[in-house]
């Protein structure tokens, strides 16, 4: 007799568990509400990481002059280093 109830528990369980467990999580959600207030703002909101790159960039440069620019030919460091500097120009 008790293989037949724990087979027909068993076949029956997630029947009985959803409503439970629904029943349990909105209580839960509705207590998380009332406690915290205000819920935090949806992600449509929000900028993204990227977005926010691009703003701070953007007020960084927003004061400068972008056509005053140094020759490359004036830029040494970025020339290669030779070995023992045989090949790199002298700079008069």
């Amino acid at each position: 007799m008790w293989s037949v109830l724990w087979a027909a528990v068993r076949s029956k369980a997630p029947y009985v568990t959803f409503p439970v467990a629904f029943v349990v999580g909105l209580v839960g959600s509705q207590l998380e509400w009332l406690l915290r207030g205000d819920p935090p703002p949806t992600a449509q909101e929000e900028k993204s990481i990227s977005e926010q790159r691009e703003d701070r960039k953007l007020q960084e440069i927003a004061g400068e002059d972008l056509t005053k620019v140094v020759s490359l030919k004036d830029k040494l460091e970025f020339a290669p280093r030779a070995v023992l500097n045989r090949n790199r120009p002298e700079k008069s």
